[in-house]
């Protein structure tokens, strides 16, 4: 399936995503819902697991193989993916995994969603202080507004690739390299791009995105990214048989992590919406994220102008289009705005 094949070809749209049949849907930035890939690969699995052991239906290399498309998205490598569920848990694992001193801090944007917030605000009683980021404009962070903050206790930077009100990308890469140079590490709330947008790791640390947006996955079934390099600074937080050596299901006597991001993952694995997740990732990689975002951008070139003709403040409508998403908030003074949706 391409871009030219859904934009051209009707019923394959509507076979593909039910939701467009009687549905403008505009929500993806919230809760998306599923296409049929995916309705039908969760269906089929879970009318197989009602043969028999769950695991035994498990399409082969299942696990491995949905690590190496969410792997795909971002660039990263096979080990540096770990399948552990909703956003928030992976941010937490950040914050609770590494080794904290009282007097570090963080840099943070306190009008981020509170996922990528709260999880640093708890390490309050561990003394690590945050520098909250004020933004000329709001939801709009440049690369400038992060390094002004930075100081000789600054640890990481805890960012979301794109602001879920304004919409506003930012420049992973520049903000990524410099605070590499500076030995202040990089971590990513990866939600609002990944899947729509390319989204490069390579001077990420961490990024943690769950599937039920742009990914069109089930919700609770996304991912953890953990730089190769970043692995052996970042602590387990929770341990059971999955992500620890047990033969044959038998304790041992010492805790031996796995060697790579499933060191992450404690228990068994949530296959059903795995099974959901793998189908809409293997969706997206065949039709390609540049496909997909130069479609997606068109169509905000013809709605922006659109909304500001009709006399819509749109936020954020003079960002350069690389800064821009599929995220759109517009008003009118005096207008019920929620009547219009």
């Amino acid at each position: 399936m391409t871009i030219e094949q859904i934009q051209t070809d009707e019923a394959l749209r509507l076979r593909e995503f039910p939701v467009a049949c009687d549905t403008v849907y505009l929500a993806h930035a919230a809760v998306c819902p599923l296409p049929a890939c995916t309705r039908d690969a969760i269906k089929n699995y879970a009318e197989a697991c009602t043969g028999g052991d769950q695991e035994d239906f498990m399409p082969p290399n299942l696990l491995r193989d949905t690590r190496q498309l969410a792997a795909g998205l971002l660039g990263a490598e096979l080990r540096e993916i770990a399948l552990v569920g909703p956003t928030s848990l992976g941010l937490s694992f950040i914050a609770q995994g590494l080794d904290w001193q009282p007097g570090d801090n963080i840099i943070v944007h306190g009008n981020d969603y509170p996922s990528n917030v709260y999880p640093w605000m708890a390490l309050a009683e561990k003394g690590v202080e945050l520098k909250l980021l004020e933004p000329n404009k709001p939801g709009r962070i440049e690369p400038e507004d992060v390094f002004a903050l930075i100081d000789s206790r600054t640890r990481m930077a805890a960012l979301a690739s794109c602001h879920y009100v304004s919409g506003y990308r930012i420049d992973i890469d520049a903000i990524g390299r410099e605070l590499r140079s500076r030995g202040v590490l990089f971590c990513v709330d990866g939600i609002q791009t990944m899947g729509v947008f390319p989204t490069p790791v390579e001077h990420v640390d961490f990024l943690a995105a769950d599937a039920h947006k742009w990914m069109l996955g089930p919700c609770a079934s996304g991912i953890l990214y953990v730089k190769r390099e970043a692995q052996e600074r970042l602590k387990p937080v929770v341990q059971g048989w999955h992500n620890l050596s047990c033969p044959d299901f038998i304790a041992q006597e010492r805790l031996d992590y796995k060697p790579d991001s499933r060191r992450y993952e404690a228990g068994t694995a949530n296959l059903l919406g795995i099974v959901g997740h793998h189908a809409s990732l293997k969706m997206l990689n065949a039709v390609g994220l540049d496909n997909i975002a130069d479609d997606l951008l068109a169509k905000r070139r013809r709605l922006v102008p659109g909304l500001l003709a009709k006399g819509y403040e749109v936020m954020h409508a003079d960002a350069p289009e690389a800064n821009t998403s599929g995220i759109v908030t517009f008003s009118k003074p005096g207008e019920d705005m929620a009547a219009l949706a």
